[in-house]
């Protein structure tokens, strides 16, 4: 090798390290509120910072600059139990099933999920926009009472926009099919969907919802108190309907795709 070779190698060395320094540095910063976002959004959200600082990298070289520094999020997979669906309430059947959900609240999906705290157990009782995304209410609560669900219920109420007609969709669990649950769903002229069977693929958007909110915003476990807990899911809630690009709403917030009248184009598969 020549010696100007050597020097050019070992120039391209140098620009490369720093320009990695740089992609984690914002990397970083964008973890620092959501702890386990994953890599796609991540390129989709630095891109425009690096492309200003003369950066060009593509997604595939992210995710080996992740890698080799041990940036890259491992999938973490924990499961419990929070639907009581042996009960006697009247069940409603699944409406939709095969529907084109094509506009911002035409379908609302709810479901609990559960918090670990020092405490013990706390629940996240949350009502979802299933076409963008938007967390319109919740709960956390100590319990799996069907208070808390209807708190959930009231204050995504409060914030819809639109009047056109809704179907709230959730599983087959006791706070859905509690008569005050049902009543007050009647009251606003909300037609009511339910899942068949316990089977998550049929509340799948209310699924995705509760994974991203555990996997990218780290509440599953860890906090000292609930009152600490609540803090954080209000903070995270915040974040993930204004901040965070969603694959399915064309990399759009929830909060964006909410109020657009363009087609949403989903880039996940």
């Amino acid at each position: 090798m020549s010696k100007q070779a050597y020097y050019q190698l070992k120039k391209r060395s140098a620009l490369r390290d720093h320009n990695e320094q740089i992609v984690c540095q914002l990397v970083r910063e964008i973890r620092r509120l959501m702890p386990r976002i994953g890599t796609r959004k991540l390129y989709y959200m630095i891109k425009p910072k690096l492309e200003q600082q003369g950066i060009k990298i593509g997604r595939d070289s992210l995710f080996n600059i992740l890698r080799k520094r041990f940036l890259l999020v491992p999938k973490r997979r924990k499961y419990q139990i929070t639907t009581q669906s042996k009960h006697n309430f009247f069940k409603h059947p699944n409406r939709i099933k095969n529907l084109n959900i094509n506009a911002p609240e035409q379908v609302w999906v709810a479901d609990i999920t559960y918090i670990r705290t020092n405490q013990g157990f706390a629940y996240l009782h949350l009502v979802t926009d299933a076409y963008s995304k938007q967390i319109m209410g919740y709960q956390l609560t100590d319990n799996l009472r069907i208070e808390s669900s209807i708190n959930a219920l009231k204050m995504a109420l409060k914030n819809r926009q639109f009047k056109h007609p809704l179907i709230h969709h959730s599983d087959r669990g006791l706070q859905y099919c509690h008569r005050d649950y049902i009543d007050l769903l009647v009251s606003y002229y909300i037609d009511i969907s339910m899942t068949t069977k316990y089977d998550p693929y049929e509340n799948a958007i209310a699924e995705r919802v509760n994974g991203i909110l555990k996997d990218e915003f780290d509440i599953g476990e860890g906090f000292l108190n609930h009152l600490q807990a609540v803090k954080w899911i209000k903070e995270s809630i915040q974040l993930y309907n204004h901040y965070r690009p969603h694959l399915s709403c064309g990399f759009l917030t929830p909060y964006q795709a909410h109020l657009t009248n363009k087609p949403l184009v989903s880039t996940w598969k």
